[in-house]
């Protein structure tokens, strides 16, 4: 079966100097409201771009999540204390750039237990 609409491949063959994105996954099971966490990492002498964060819950059709989190976008990834969210699986992607504009894209499901 192909991806998810909207969702993103992970194919990481070959060096890659773009910035890296890593999901801080919390304890399971998961209930709401939860820590979320996603950490950045830039190579090369580079640094995230802030303003290119991009935050899409993944559905029919994909919501814009970006206006939502940009206070808790920090130098280092983003940080939200107490995301509250209803039972069941949410798919959402991740879309930065470096400051030398190399892109990076990480889509994760987040499974909210009742």
């Amino acid at each position: 079966m192909p991806p998810p609409k909207g969702a993103v491949a992970a194919d990481r063959r070959g060096i890659l100097r773009g910035p890296k994105i890593d999901f801080v996954s919390p304890a399971e099971p998961m209930r709401s409201p939860v820590h979320l966490q996603l950490r950045f990492e830039a190579f090369g002498g580079a640094k995230i771009d802030p303003t290119s964060i991009k935050v899409l819950y993944l559905r029919t059709p994909n919501v814009d999540l970006t206006p939502r989190i940009k206070q808790f976008v920090i130098p280092t990834g983003i940080d939200i204390p107490d995301t509250e969210l209803p039972p069941g699986e949410h798919m959402v992607r991740v879309d930065i750039k470096d400051t030398d504009g190399r892109p990076a894209s990480t889509s994760f499901v987040l499974k909210i237990s009742p």
